[in-house]
C-alpha cells in the first residue's frame, strides 16, 4: 500500500521502537474500551492494543458485521490474549450504551473512534445532526461517563479538517475539541489530528476496489492533493497520543520526507498499474460508463479523471493553525499541539440549548446549523457550491 501513496517507508517506525518497552508495558497492564472500533481506524486502533495483551479490551461499534470480521481478522492475525476481550453492537447515543457503561465501565482508557467523517454528510439538515450528535455530543457524554467511572484517560479522534474548516465536519469536530477541552478539567484528555487513512471504508480509494469488482468507471478528481496515511499507521497514531499525550495535547503527523502530498488521479493510475491495467481516459461520465460496458479492454480501464467542484472540499491540507502552539522536538515523526484550559462556558451552553431546542421543534434547515457554527468559529469559512458528491459518479 506504501508505494500507491508515493513512499517507502512507514511513518512511526522510529517513534515506536523508540518508546516499544514502556508503551508495552502500559498496556499490557491496562482496560480498554474502544468505541467506534470497527470502522477502519477503530480498527487499527483495536489490533494494536490487542497485539500488546492489554488486560481488557473491550470494543463496541454499531455495525454488527464489521465487529464480527474484526473478530475474524484478529484471530486469524494474532490468536488470543489472556485477557478479557469482546465486543458489543451498541450505539454509543442508545440507552443500551448507558446500561452497559453502568453495568461496568471499569477502564483505564477510553478510546472514542466513531464518527461521521464524510464531508458528504452535510447535504441534508437531517444527516448534518446527525453528524452534531455523533461527533460532538456523543464525544461530551462520553467524556461524562468516563469522568463518573474514575477512567484515567480519554482519547478521541479530529482531523485535519478541524483547522481553519471549510466544511461542516471538520468545523464539527472543531467544535468536538472545545467541548473536550472543557472536560480536560476533570479528566486527562488527548486528541489527534491526522490525515485520509488510505483505503479505509467509504473513501474514495476504497471505491477503486469496489469499481473494479463491478466493472465500472474509477473516477478521481486531478486537482486535489492530499497527505495519506495507512491504516497501522493511524492506530499507531491514536494509540501513541492516548498512552504518551499530556492532558489537551493533539498529535498530528509531522510534515517531512516521509509524508507526500499526492493526488487521487495519481493514487488510481498506481492502483490500476500493480493490477497489470493502464487507464483510459474520457471526457465525460457517459463516455466512461459506456466504455465499462465493453470490459475487458485490452489490459485498459476507463477512467474520469475531472476537477472537483463540490461543496466543502479544502483546497490543501493543515494540521494546525498559526495560533496553535507546537511541541516538535518530543518525537521524530509526531508533532504535539500544546493546549491550553481555554474554552468560552456561554458559548457552549448556547450551542447546546439551541440545539436542544431545534430538535424538540423536529425543524430546522442548514442554514440555522450554519449561523450555529459561526457563532462558534467566527472565522468559519464555509465554502458552499451548491454541488455534492452525491450529485456525481
Amino acid at each position: 500500500m506504501l508505494d500507491l501513496l508515493g513512499r517507502e517507508k512507514e511513518l512511526f517506525t522510529e517513534d515506536i521502537e523508540n518508546h516499544k518497552e514502556q508503551l508495552d508495558k502500559i498496556v499490557s497492564n491496562s482496560r480498554f474500551l474502544v468505541l467506534g472500533g470497527a470502522g477502519s481506524i477503530g480498527q487499527a486502533v483495536t489490533k494494536e492494543i490487542f497485539k500488546r495483551n492489554p488486560k481488557k479490551l473491550h470494543v463496541v461499534d454499531i455495525s454488527e458485521n464489521n465487529l464480527v470480521e474484526l473478530v475474524r481478522d484478529i484471530r486469524s492475525s494474532y490468536g488470543y490474549i489472556d485477557g478479557d476481550f469482546k465486543t458489543f453492537a451498541l450505539d454509543v447515543g442508545s440507552v443500551e450504551y448507558d446500561a452497559f457503561i453502568e453495568a461496568d465501565g471499569k477502564y483505564d482508557y477510553v478510546l472514542n473512534l466513531s464518527a461521521l467523517k464524510h464531508v458528504r454528510s452535510e447535504e441534508d439538515p437531517y444527516t448534518l445532526m446527525r453528524m452534531i450528535n455523533v461527533n460532538i455530543f456523543n464525544t461530551d457524554k462520553t467524556i461524562q461517563q468516563s469522568i463518573k467511572k474514575g477512567v484515567k484517560k480519554y482519547f478521541c479522534v479530529s482531523t485535519d479538517k478541524a483547522a481553519n474548516p471549510v466544511n461542516m465536519m471538520g468545523a464539527s469536530k472543531r467544535i468536538m475539541e472545545m467541548f473536550v477541552n472543557r472536560r480536560s478539567q476533570d479528566i486527562n484528555v488527548s486528541m489527534a489530528r491526522f490525515a485520509n487513512v488510505a483505503f479505509s471504508d467509504g473513501s474514495l480509494l476504497y471505491s477503486f476496489n469496489q469499481r473494479i469488482q463491478k466493472q465500472q468507471p474509477i473516477v478521481a478528481p486531478i486537482d486535489i492533493k492530499r497527505y495519506f496515511v495507512i491504516p497501522k499507521e493511524s492506530g499507531e497514531l491514536c494509540l501513541m497520543s492516548c498512552i504518551f499525550g499530556e492532558n489537551r495535547d493533539i498529535f498530528f503527523p509531522k510534515l517531512n520526507e516521509n509524508l507526500h502530498l499526492i493526488t487521487f488521479s495519481e493514487i488510481a493510475k498506481k492502483f490500476l498499474a500493480q493490477k497489470g491495467l493502464k487507464p483510459a481516459i474520457c471526457d465525460t461520465e457517459e463516455e466512461a460508463r459506456e466504455m465499462a460496458k465493453k470490459l475487458p479492454l485490452d489490459n485498459k480501464w476507463p477512467c474520469f479523471f475531472t476537477k472537483s467542484d463540490t461543496t466543502g472540499e479544502k483546497d490543501f491540507e493543515e494540521f494546525f493553525t498559526n495560533q496553535e502552539t507546537l511541541d516538535m522536538e518530543r518525537f521524530e515523526n509526531l508533532g504535539v499541539i500544546k493546549n491550553n484550559l481555554n474554552y468560552n462556558e456561554e458559548t457552549l451552553q448556547h450551542f447546546e440549548a439551541q440545539i436542544k431546542e431545534l430538535k424538540q421543534k423536529k425543524s430546522w434547515n442548514k442554514d440555522d446549523l450554519i449561523k450555529l457554527f459561526h457563532h462558534m468559529i467566527p472565522d468559519f469559512e464555509h465554502k458552499e457550491t451548491g454541488r455534492y458528491l452525491d450529485s456525481k459518479m
